[in-house]
């Protein structure tokens, strides 16, 4: 059975900031956010158009990639849709052009996305996570947490209707 949720986090841990969407993860886990089996957490380098297989059965998907500064500011949570104009045949893509992937490959729909960008500062190799970084993890989470509480209440008002 596949868990109506996920979450699938990109980044190197090996890259210094990069490595927040990993970090968040580790956090969720540790929080038991995947523990009754309607969230699943993913965590890969990049993204793939293999990972449109992922979004298959899904009710609902948050993608977390850590941001360069000046693109985003903090932490922001945006929807996301299908781009059928974004590159499909790179080895590491967006995640609009996952989506697109899911729909051809499908032929429908995919299930709604949302993306969680984390601005990193420094990503330089062999570094770990900057204070900034570490700082807004903890925003990131509560997001994260604010964004699974509204899943499970649309969860909840689909039964009453």
């Amino acid at each position: 059975m596949v868990a109506p949720l996920l979450i699938v986090a990109v980044g190197n841990p090996s890259r210094g900031d990069d490595a927040l969407g990993p970090a968040l993860v580790e956090r969720l886990r540790a929080a038991g956010v995947d523990a009754d089996g309607t969230v699943e957490l993913l965590v890969d380098f990049q993204l793939q158009v293999e990972h449109a297989l992922d979004l298959v059965g899904r009710r609902a998907v948050l993608f977390v990639d850590a941001a360069r500064p000046g693109t985003v500011d903090g932490v922001v949570l945006q929807p996301v849709t299908a781009d059928d104009a974004a590159p499909l045949w790179s080895h590491a893509l967006r995640p609009q052009a996952v989506l697109a992937v899911y729909a051809q490959v499908q032929r429908q729909p995919p299930p709604p996305a949302w993306l969680l960008a984390i601005e990193g500062r420094d990503f330089a190799l062999g570094e770990g996570l900057g204070d900034a970084a570490h700082q807004r993890l903890g925003a990131a989470e509560t997001k994260v947490q604010d964004w699974l509480r509204e899943r499970a209440g649309a969860r909840v008002s689909r039964r009453i209707t």
